[in-house]
């Protein structure tokens, strides 16, 4: 799977939360200052282009719908993340956000407490 630019991943985020949208919807849910209608037109026929989009004629116009689930593209992003910058080390890199983010005890904690779960 390939890697989202940022303007792509803005995109999806929308999607991911309006389940389908017509481009025009997508802009509303968009931050200031909003992009062109062409510009995002673009965007989501990339993303379609991808594999991340698929879409339904109305008519003229098209209404959006995402092919790749948020947790899908998540995980898959946060596996490659690891690799790239902590080498595949997990706990490399809640090392490094431990100590970055200072942590509390009871953070910790409940991470500890959600992996437990996990491998239960």
């Amino acid at each position: 799977m390939k890697e989202l630019t940022r303007a792509e991943e803005e995109i999806m985020q929308v999607l991911w939360q309006l389940e389908s949208a017509f481009v025009k919807d997508i802009i509303e849910h968009l931050p200031e200052p909003k992009p062109a209608y062409n510009t995002v037109s673009t965007i989501v026929r990339i993303l379609q282009q991808k594999g991340f989009v698929s879409h339904e004629a109305h008519g003229k116009s098209h209404k959006y719908a995402p092919l790749v689930s948020k947790d899908t593209y998540t995980r898959t992003f946060m596996k490659g993340f690891v690799k790239k910058y902590f080498s595949g080390s997990y706990k490399q890199m809640v090392s490094f956000f431990t100590k970055e983010e200072n942590l509390s005890v009871s953070e910790l904690e409940q991470l500890l407490d959600q992996l437990k779960k996990k491998s239960s």
